[in-house]
């Protein structure tokens, strides 16, 4: 797997070898970058990678309940402090604030771009987040994604900083934003979503 710069470094000499100094057309800039930018998605994780659960793909195919511009925030360095609007302690790439008026706290979203997401201990993010949070900057359609301490936390998610992403209601929870350690079986987390969508 070829690293980004390297990446960048093989898309340019192919698209422009020998052409050094010369300018370089709006459309051949446009067309390496893209390669360049798949290919540095690729080594960041794919839903190929994942088993996906009927209820994720169910999530996966369906219209979302709501399209949110996402911006990213971390502990320390003037990020957040102590405790989420719940009082939980927040869980990196799972605590969401929302503005509670549009998305409800206590809502269970399943957030598809975030499928398959590459987490710092290599595992893949299952695309589901917690609303567990608020701020006086998330107005509207806008949540914020909380991804750990330190600035460093947010490289995972970086690439959908100021996205506009696809938000799904995937049900209720109860309690504080579950721990990546403390995940609910598969089988409980489809009776919950089975009895959720009973209810509506």
């Amino acid at each position: 797997m070829l690293g980004t710069t390297a990446a960048i470094a093989l898309v340019w000499s192919l698209a422009f070898g020998g052409m050094a100094g010369e300018p370089i057309s709006y459309e051949a800039a446009v067309a390496a970058e893209a390669v360049v930018g798949e290919t540095a998605d690729a080594a960041e994780g794919s839903m190929a990678d994942l088993d996906l659960t009927d209820e994720q793909q169910a999530l996966m195919a369906a219209d979302p309940d709501w399209r949110a511009r996402a911006t990213l925030y971390h502990a320390g360095g003037g990020g957040a402090t102590g405790n989420d609007s719940l009082g939980c302690r927040p869980v990196a790439m799972r605590t969401v604030a929302t503005d509670p008026r549009l998305i409800p706290r206590r809502t269970r979203l399943f957030i598809r771009e975030t499928v398959g997401m590459r987490l710092p201990d290599g595992s893949l993010h299952d695309g589901y987040w917690y609303a567990s949070d608020t701020g006086g900057a998330v107005k509207g359609a806008k949540i914020d994604l909380y991804t750990g301490h330190g600035r460093a936390s947010m490289r995972p998610a970086m690439r959908w900083n100021t996205r506009t992403l696809t938000v799904q209601d995937a049900g209720r929870f109860e309690g504080c934003p579950p721990s990546w350690d403390d995940q609910p079986s598969a089988n409980a987390l489809m009776a919950r979503a089975a009895t959720v969508s009973g209810a509506r």
